[in-house]
């Protein structure tokens, strides 16, 4: 199990959103996390391995001709 990321969530809770402290420590992590869902939209899985093999060959890093 993955420790909580309690610098990233005070970073958003007191930098982003503007909490004053007291407020952010009486939230709950499901408030929390809905708060970071309205303002980064909800979260999306990552890309697999196909995805990005085909992005990498529709948007290749190369210029052609070189």
């Amino acid at each position: 199990m993955k420790p909580f990321p309690w610098h990233e969530a005070m970073g958003f809770g007191l930098g982003v959103l503007r909490l004053a402290p007291d407020q952010f420590w009486r939230m709950t992590p499901r408030e929390l996390a809905c708060a970071v869902a309205a303002v980064r939209g909800p979260m999306r899985e990552p890309m697999d391995r196909a995805s990005l093999a085909a992005l990498m060959q529709a948007f290749p890093d190369t210029r052609s001709g070189e």
